[in-house]
């Protein structure tokens, strides 16, 4: 089986550009995790400042692990101050 978690993310406009560019490198990271199997990140087509980044790993437990990694750390600091609104992770399993 498998675990993957998409975070809506709404980001205050001026911020996108250096949101852009923290997610990319924590997804840069996030992706060498153990049992990590993908970490996308999109930004919305009609609306550039909501993304959603997709996150899967093979276990709910690994999934977890990356919320204890400097990298997560560092990201999600960097961009507390930039989210219009909180940001959303709605979870799955894979079937």
């Amino acid at each position: 089986m498998g675990y993957c978690t998409f975070v809506y993310v709404s980001v205050n406009k001026e911020n996108v550009l250096d949101f852009i560019v923290a997610t990319k490198e924590n997804a840069s990271f996030s992706v060498k995790e153990p049992g990590n199997l993908r970490f996308d990140f999109y930004q919305f087509k009609d609306d550039l400042s909501k993304f959603v980044l997709v996150e899967a790993y093979e276990t709910e437990e690994l999934a977890g692990k990356h919320k204890d990694t400097g990298h997560y750390a560092k990201w999600k600091e960097t961009v507390a101050n930039w989210m219009e609104a909180p940001r959303q992770g709605v979870r799955f399993n894979k079937l």
